[in-house]
């Protein structure tokens, strides 16, 4: 019985929050609640919850003063060269934009901290996707995939949980999986161009000069430009963007009809990549004349926007900024304190420096205070649903159901079996659940049948890619809230490409013989 309520109310949140009938928060909290009082439980609700807690609230306290740590950093242009990089790199076109975006967050993810990832890549790459009127789920879907694949550094959570759950070096798991995961970054690449290529083909190549509004918003401070100048380059559904012309400015409506919303709150016919009504389709490539003066007044519309010449840039300071974010970086590979307090004392020296005078810390504190009550209040609510799931023992349930249901003749491929079994586990529970739950009942099953241990823990790193987008995870909070897209669209989009992933990095395990 457990285990059959243990899906359901997994199925009953998803189906929920993808179809947008509850708030992924309050669906994270009456939907356990209610599933608690059923299995007859409820007076224990307050004991679940308060252990979920528990055990999250270190996560809450990381993300918390991540984000305000990382928000000062890009408030004082740490991260503006980095845009500027990118924005030589991509040159407008959608294709290396979006493969930019699968490199930095590949790059930035080698500190083994997905929320850290999240918040440089969105930072990098939200004002190019939103300027170019690119769908911002493509750039979540990128960052989240490459994360997941890079999340099995040793440093990072499940090869670390894997070790410890079977008593193993992490160095032993991780080093032989090498190869098949380099495969999936491939992919992921690919992947990345697949998708760059479907954002061209319904936007056209964009071709970028210094003077165009994006150009200056990443610009050194003090540079202007007289005329911004974008062309749009083929693309039957090309935007209507600057152009400068020698015969005086001219304008051509930008309409719905002619230009998706890209405004990233939900994918809509228009916003989805590759496709398009043919009816509204103008022929040739729309084109339009802008000012400066319109140029600023979109920028100033869009808070991600680098502006280069904000109040809070603090130029002076930019290599002890860098420096700072280096070290706590490194202490962080390096684990010498725990992250939440690494997280804590950089964003106490971060303002301190940046900000000495008291209302100005305040305002910074009030500037990220959005983003850190969401992060942190969605944590506490996911607490109740793993409290719930946990102690009710469902999830003990739900494993042991699918590991007696795993035929005797596959016993002798238990690590495949392992590597299938963990795309869709690692989505529906926490990384914690299944590595100290379900693994070691994995392994116990494959020693019977003269599977090692290595290979089962090895095999269990397959589904990351996939689990970087799950409910349960609270980076994915970070990512869509800073991208301000629904958590329900983004999983929608990214679940078939990250399933897609994993299982090439379960191909690539079997065809190296790893596993």
């Amino acid at each position: 019985m457990l285990t059959i309520l243990g899906f359901v109310m997994i199925a009953t949140f998803l189906v929920l929050i993808m179809m947008k009938k509850m708030s992924p928060l309050a669906a994270l909290v009456l939907v356990p609640a209610l599933f608690c009082v059923l299995v007859g439980k409820g007076a224990h609700l307050g004991e679940y919850v308060l252990d979920g807690i528990g055990d999250l609230a270190p996560t809450a306290a990381m993300l918390m003063f991540a984000i305000i740590y990382f928000g000062v950093m890009i408030d004082v242009g740490l991260f503006d060269p980095i845009v500027r990089l990118i924005l030589r790199f991509c040159k407008a076109d959608p294709v290396r934009i979006v493969v930019g975006t699968a490199v930095l967050a590949a790059v930035v993810s080698l500190d083994g901290d997905g929320s850290t990832t999240f918040m440089i890549t969105v930072s990098a790459m939200l004002p190019l996707y939103r300027r170019l009127k690119m769908s911002v789920l493509v750039m979540t879907c990128v960052a989240a995939t490459a994360n997941g694949v890079m999340n099995t550094v040793p440093w990072g959570g499940p090869t670390a949980r894997a070790a410890t759950a079977l008593e193993l070096d992490a160095g032993e798991i991780f080093v032989p999986m090498i190869p098949a995961l380099a495969v999936g970054l491939l992919f992921v690449f690919f992947l990345a161009y697949v998708l760059g290529r479907r954002e061209r083909k319904r936007l056209g190549l964009l071709t970028l000069d210094e003077g165009d509004a994006l150009a200056r918003d990443v610009a050194a401070p003090g540079a202007r430009a007289a005329e911004p100048v974008l062309a749009a380059v083929g693309g039957a559904d090309a935007p209507a963007v600057a152009v400068a012309g020698a015969g005086g400015p001219g304008r051509v409506p930008l309409t719905k009809d002619r230009l998706p919303t890209g405004d990233g709150t939900g994918p809509g016919p228009a916003d989805q990549p590759g496709t398009g009504d043919a009816d509204r389709r103008p022929t040739g490539a729309a084109t339009a004349t802008t000012t400066a003066g319109d140029a600023d007044a979109a920028a100033a519309d869009d808070p991600q926007t680098l502006d280069p010449n904000r109040p809070t840039l603090r130029p002076k300071l930019y290599w002890f900024n860098a420096a700072l974010t280096a070290t706590l970086l490194t202490l962080l590979i390096l684990q010498t304190l725990p992250i939440p307090v690494l997280f804590l004392l950089g964003a106490a020296v971060a303002l301190t420096v940046n900000f000495p005078h008291m209302p100005d810390q305040k305002a910074r504190i009030a500037a990220h205070s959005e983003n850190v009550l969401n992060v942190s209040g969605m944590v506490f609510a996911a607490a109740v649903f793993t409290g719930v799931l946990t102690g009710t023992g469902m999830v003990e349930h739900m494993a042991r159901w699918l590991v007696d249901g795993v035929p005797d003749g596959l016993g002798p491929h238990m690590a495949v079996v392992t590597g299938v079994l963990s795309i869709p586990l690692t989505y529906f529970m926490s990384n914690d659940g299944f590595y100290f739950g379900i693994v070691p009942i994995l392994a116990e099953a494959g020693a019977a049948h003269g599977v090692s241990p290595t290979e089962i823990a090895r095999a269990s790193l397959v589904g990351q890619a996939l689990h970087m987008s799950s409910p349960l995870v609270p980076a994915v909070y970070v990512l869509v809230g800073m991208a301000k897209v629904e958590f329900g669209d983004h999983t929608r989009f990214t679940v078939t490409w990250a399933a897609l992933t994993a299982l090439v990095v379960l191909g690539a395990s079997l065809a190296f013989g790893i596993i």
